[in-house]
């Protein structure tokens, strides 16, 4: 129970870590007109908060940072299953509580765009600064589910290839930054349909803090009911992604090593 409470303060942590800087880098574009940011800086900049999340906590847990990594990793990787929901949990609490950190942070900056009136979509709109939103066009299914699984099928698949021992892993102590580089190249080749949120935490708590702050109940009935999507089709991405290396990848570099 010690260790498990250990790993969930890293987990939380470096949860709290990525958000911090995630949410951030959104806060100062959007609020300074992107005359202080850009989508390239918004790419950017996650990649790094990724990578600073990681680098405080791998050395507890790896630094899952992430339900559906967690998830992708019970079902490929033996993973306790005990310790699934105890690291979700967590890792919601980190990025519930970053958000509420950067709301105050960034209070008055808020307050001098929309007037203190808080809105979620609009011209002053502003819950997309902490939760994701889909473009008008894009459809909460098919089309945002395929998008949220494409993406996380991406992020877990790599992250397994480059973890393993077996394969051409990237540098241990390099492994944080090279897992940054991966989420700055899903954001940059599949941000725009919904802002690849590819993380259940990562979504679900800054969202749980907007119904908190102001933004009240239209962030989970807003875009025809969009909330369960990052939280439904990153799992279900995490889990293929994981298959898809281990059928084209793993388990022949496994082959190999028996012969």
């Amino acid at each position: 129970m010690k260790n498990l409470n250990r790993e969930c303060l890293a987990e939380f942590f470096g949860t709290f870590v990525l958000i911090m800087f995630g949410v951030g880098v959104v806060a100062q574009t959007v609020l300074s007109h992107q005359s202080a940011g850009s989508t390239l800086g918004i790419n950017i900049t996650w990649g790094l908060a990724v990578v600073m999340g990681c680098y405080v906590s791998a050395g507890v847990t790896g630094a899952h940072l992430n339900p559906a990594v967690t998830v992708a990793l019970a079902v490929h990787r033996r993973f306790p299953w005990n310790k699934v929901v105890p690291y979700a949990l967590a890792q919601t609490a980190g990025a519930f509580v970053a958000s509420a950190v950067v709301y105050l942070t960034y209070r008055e900056a808020l307050t001098a765009f929309d007037g203190g009136i808080r809105q979620v979509a609009g011209p002053l709109g502003t819950a997309g600064i902490w939760a994701t939103y889909p473009q008008p066009f894009l459809s909460v299914f098919p089309g945002g589910l395929i998008d949220q699984v494409v993406g996380t099928a991406l992020l877990v698949g790599v992250i397994l290839g480059i973890t393993d021992s077996r394969n051409a892993p990237a540098p241990n102590g390099l492994v944080p930054v090279v897992v940054g580089l991966l989420v700055v190249a899903i954001g940059a080749a599949f941000g725009f349909n919904s802002g690849y949120a590819i993380n259940p935490a990562r979504d679900f708590g800054p969202r749980l803090f907007t119904a908190f702050a102001g933004w009240g109940n239209a962030v989970f009935t807003a875009n025809g009911g969009w909330w369960w999507v990052p939280i439904v089709g990153p799992t279900v991405g995490g889990v293929l992604g994981g298959w898809a290396y281990d059928v084209c990848v793993g388990k022949h570099l496994t082959a190999n090593i028996a012969e």
